[in-house]
């Protein structure tokens, strides 16, 4: 469950980092819309990205003997951009973002958008880590205003993960499982 709430909290941090500058840089009206929009927009990044992305994948792959390398990276890239735009186009339709224009609305805002993920796929492990110390470091300071055998317990499971014997990689990936 940590996992999760880590990794949704920081996404959604970027994600409205990323909003607010597509309203900066485009014509698009974000506003107070960023904090909604950030929502679906992490949402959709979670959940529905992995599933449209893997029905293009499934699609492209069928024809992909036919292509040459070059193609298959350009037909890769293009669904990627298509995701990025159905994304785009419901988080516009289901917040109160408003857009004007064709091209610097509907066309501009995916490619930032994968601009922006790309950015966030090379960095993500960073923040994810920093978010989820911030997590413990939150749980662990109510757990220790409210008494001090809560502080031993808080404590003792730090001791015993470091003396498990197990990587951080390893130990990511169990954090994950929970």
């Amino acid at each position: 469950m940590k996992a999760w709430i880590v990794r949704f909290a920081s996404l959604y941090v970027f994600n409205l980092v990323v909003l607010l500058v597509i309203g900066f840089l485009t014509p698009a009206r974000v506003g107070w819309a960023a904090l909604w929009a950030s929502v679906l927009l992490t949402a959709a990044t979670l959940w529905l990205k992995p599933l449209i992305t893997k029905g293009f994948e499934a699609a492209a792959a069928k024809s992909a003997s036919s292509r040459t390398r070059t193609g298959q990276k350009i037909v890769q890239y293009g669904a990627v951009l298509v995701v990025e735009l159905i994304i785009w186009i419901l988080v516009v339709v289901f917040s109160g973002i408003s857009i004007r224009g064709f091209f610097w609305g509907w066309v501009i805002p995916p490619i930032l958008l994968l601009i922006a993920w790309a950015i966030y796929d090379a960095i993500d492990d960073r923040i994810e880590a920093r978010a989820g110390e911030l997590y413990d470091s939150a749980t662990g300071g109510r757990g220790a205003a409210s008494g001090g055998a809560a502080t031993a317990t808080v404590d003792a499971p730090a001791k015993i993960d470091l003396d498990d014997g197990l990587t951080p990689e390893q130990r990511k990936m169990l954090d994950d499982l929970s």
